[in-house]
């Protein structure tokens, strides 16, 4: 009896020591760094795939040196088995296993960025979105951009102006469409906000008239301090019934090809409906993607008198309450151009 004794203790001394020694190695294991080379790696995590299928991969690539049932049973016991997820993952040298895990659970994936800027038009963001390399192409040409966004289209079916300019971050497997319809998404909130804070006494009907102007804004300023009082000389003369006459709408109803050089024909042309120098009123559509600070200028401008303003060659604007001062001031900004002149800022 006493012999069968010592024997059962031996051998649960030895399995206990097997043991201890069995989690000592599996603990060493799993601090060890992963065998990661001087660069980065990028693990990819599909939607559905498990602890099992990904602990494999790992061994089979080459990133753990030991049997993937020790990565598993340590999932299992700290009940993070079922929690990764899906997406992709940026591993840097230096990464155990440990943080693996973690890095793992807390969903911590790799987020790219599509930042849209102010002023551009709606073929520059399409062809900035085209040629993003991390987002998938989905967007149909062929289709109305309102049916692939989801929405329903608005009274004015163009769709110039409506996507709010922004950076928009995302994960692998995001669209071009989807980051479209963010930026439709973010406009409509903005304008709604800006629109509920406006001015009184506006010469807007609607909020898609002062999206209209404060795209005009945007193309106008140069320094940002002055878009308020750019826009209370275009508000001042939709007031007084005098046209708008600025080149940016003329430029845009342009073909592209003769953009860059606008010509005084180009002035004198009625059959561009966004010749603001032969039509009253704003033009039919907003000319390109104006931002919260441009919406809010629009409706709350600063009306101090002026009339006209001129570019002054360092980004600025001279601002003229007669025609009379607005003629000296272009004698003296632009008739005397310097070397350095510039209508907007480097």
């Amino acid at each position: 009896m006493v012999k069968w004794i010592k024997r059962c203790f031996a051998v649960a001394l030895a399995v206990g020591t097997l043991g201890a020694l069995g989690v000592l190695w599996a603990n060493h294991k799993l601090a060890q760094p992963l065998n990661i080379a001087s660069s980065d790696y990028m693990l990819m995590i599909e939607s559905g795939t498990g602890f099992s299928e990904m602990s494999a991969r790992l061994e089979a690539e080459g990133l753990i040196g030991f049997p993937p049932i020790v990565l598993n049973l340590y999932a299992r016991l700290s009940e993070t088995e079922g929690a990764i997820q899906s997406g992709e993952y940026l591993l840097h040298s230096g990464l155990n296993s440990y943080d693996l895990v973690d890095l793992l659970t807390r969903g911590d994936v790799v987020r790219y960025r599509a930042t849209l800027i102010e002023g551009w038009t709606f073929a520059e963001v399409l062809n900035y979105l085209s040629n993003h390399p991390n987002l998938e192409q989905h967007y149909d040409p062929q289709k109305t951009v309102w049916s692939q966004i989801g929405v329903e289209s608005p009274l004015n079916a163009h769709p110039e102006g409506l996507f709010f300019p922004d950076t928009y971050s995302f994960v692998r497997g995001a669209t071009d469409v989807g980051i479209l319809s963010r930026a439709y998404q973010q406009m409509v909130q903005v304008v709604e906000t800006e629109w509920a804070r406006r001015a009184e006494g506006l010469p807007y009907e609607t909020p898609y008239d002062a999206l209209i102007m404060a795209s005009i804004v945007e193309k106008e300023t140069g320094q940002p301090h002055e878009r308020d009082r750019i826009a209370g000389v275009f508000v001042t003369r939709l007031q007084k019934n005098m046209r708008l006459q600025t080149d940016p709408t003329v430029i845009y109803g342009l073909p592209q090809d003769e953009r860059r050089n606008i010509r005084s024909r180009h002035l004198k042309d009625a059959t561009n409906p966004y010749n603001t120098y032969r039509h009253s009123g704003l033009p039919p559509t907003p000319i390109a993607m104006p931002g919260q600070a441009a919406i809010h200028a629009a409706l709350n401008p600063l009306q101090d008198g002026a009339l006209f303003f001129v570019a002054k060659g360092d980004g600025s604007h001279q601002f003229s309450e007669t025609l009379d001062q607005h003629r000296q001031a272009v004698r003296d900004y632009q008739l005397k151009r310097r070397e350095d002149y510039r209508s907007a800022p480097q």
